[in-house]
């Protein structure tokens, strides 16, 4: 099959592949088996094929807007190549998912001048504080130094959180007791940070939707005392979403969306879902890319995100033989 023939250029993108196919066993099991179904019956392509298929791609949780549409360019695609039976369309109905997808995940962006901020957002339980942590992580092995400010001072736990995985990491965390001004807490950690000669600030922030009014005002803040700092900063935020969530997850983001200037997504817990189907939602929805996705509770278990590893991780064994 032309797709998985070429998109992989070395053994180490081949294996990343494998290694996320195995995390989406959940998703390509539960959520993608009725897309198999209607898929690998020999048919024609008509109505009620058209039917099935978008019953199908909401059953794979990918949501109302983005199966709308992938059905009009799948629909149009279809038409201007003149194709009549479902034996055809195998090499298509993957291609489009990639047309569709907004990529311009270029890896994370840095200050090349000086310390570069990355902000994190997103509902409690998200696996927020977690992900900061394994990203802290991933830029220690790189050799870089790296400081944690831990900006949610609404809840005890998640002070506690960073400060253990601190400790275990030996990254140092800026914190203050439960309650204190979350800008304070960033605007200290930067000083420290700058006097420390680090590479990088990690900032958690708090994560109640409940007060979205209180949220946007917060957020704001946080931004003004960054740029003020570091012109330019912060050069990531990430909106740390539950894949398990599913549409729910997408819901939350756009909250966030209003409310923060959003660079990039980090998927989290995406082995323990079977919707899979919402990195494509919330790609369409926020027109911003998944660039880090978790797999596991370790701190190495994060990853760059990779569309056609994600196409990979779903697709092979569904519409091919091939593994």
């Amino acid at each position: 099959m032309g797709f998985f023939s070429n998109i992989f250029k070395s053994k180490e993108e081949k294996e990343k592949a494998k290694k996320m196919k195995i995390g989406l066993n959940k998703t390509r099991a539960y959520s993608f088996e009725r897309l198999k179904e209607v898929l690998l019956k020999k048919r024609k392509v008509d109505e009620a094929f058209y039917t099935e298929l978008e019953e199908a791609l909401l059953m794979a949780d990918m949501g109302i807007d983005f199966t709308s549409v992938y059905m009009d360019a799948l629909k149009k695609r279809i038409k201007k190549e003149k194709i009549s039976s479902t034996d055809e369309l195998k090499d298509i109905i993957i291609d489009q998912f990639k047309e569709l997808y907004i990529d311009d995940n270029k890896g994370l962006k840095k200050n090349d001048s000086g310390l570069t901020v990355y902000l994190f957002v997103g509902v409690n339980g998200s696996g927020k504080t977690t992900s900061i942590a394994k990203v802290a992580s991933l830029l220690k092995t790189q050799g870089k130094r790296v400081m944690i400010a831990a900006g949610d001072t609404y809840r005890a736990g998640a002070i506690d959180q960073l400060n253990e995985w601190g400790e275990k990491l030996s990254i140092p965390v800026i914190s203050k007791k439960e309650g204190s001004d979350p800008s304070s807490v960033i605007f200290e950690a930067i000083k420290e940070a700058k006097s420390k000669g680090c590479d990088y600030l990690l900032c958690d922030t708090a994560g109640r939707l409940q007060t979205k009014v209180n949220l946007m005002k917060e957020l704001e803040k946080i931004y003004r005392v960054i740029g003020r700092e570091i012109s330019g900063a912060p050069e990531e935020s990430f909106l740390v979403i539950d894949a398990t969530t599913g549409q729910n997850g997408l819901n939350q983001a756009k909250v966030f969306f209003e409310s923060a200037k959003i660079t990039g997504i980090i998927l989290t817990k995406l082995d323990g879902s079977a919707k899979g189907g919402i990195v494509l939602s919330i790609n369409n929805a926020l027109k911003i890319p998944v660039k880090l996705y978790g797999s596991g509770e370790k701190a190495s278990d994060i990853d760059f995100f990779d569309i056609d590893a994600f196409l990979y991780s779903i697709f092979s064994g569904i519409l091919t033989e091939e593994e």
